[in-house]
This record gives C-alpha cells, structure tokens and sequence, in this order.
C-alpha cells in the first residue's frame, strides 16, 4: 500500500472525475507515461491462449494458402540437405 499526501489523492480524485475514470486508471496512466517518458517499459499485457475456434480459423487460413512449391516435404529436405 502507497500512502499519499491528501494533496496528491485530492488531485488524483479530481483529474479521475474530470476524465471519468477511476482514481486506480488515473494514477496508472499517470505513471505508464512517465514510465515512457524515463526509457522504462510497461510490464506487457499477460498474453491470451486461442481457443479452439480461433486455432480452427488459423488453421482455415492456412489451409486456403496457395501452393508455392509443388514438391514433396522430403524432396524439399533432400534440396535443403544437399546445401
């Protein structure tokens, strides 16, 4: 827990009404700039896992490519191995 002066939480409370936001996105904000400002980046979002539909649609795409090399897998590693 961070403890503020009344004169730091009055300003917090008056810009988060002002913008209509919470006290807590205020004062995150706040920092996530100043964070930029100093060179120092933001922890990354926690990334999210596709469900199955998605993978399914990934898959969809894919599968619509064109063909660009009309060989086989092994004759493609055959090419890459004789390198």
């Amino acid at each position: 827990m961070i403890n503020l002066s009344r004169k730091t939480e009055a300003l917090a409370f008056r810009l988060a009404a002002a913008q209509r936001l919470s006290v807590e996105a205020v004062i995150q904000r706040a920092l996530e700039n100043q964070a930029r400002a100093a060179g120092v980046e933001p922890e990354p979002a926690p990334r999210r896992r596709m469900n199955v539909e998605e993978m399914l649609a990934v898959g969809a795409e894919i599968a619509s490519m064109p063909v660009l090399d009309p060989r086989s897998p092994a004759e493609i590693m055959d090419d890459l191995n004789a390198l």
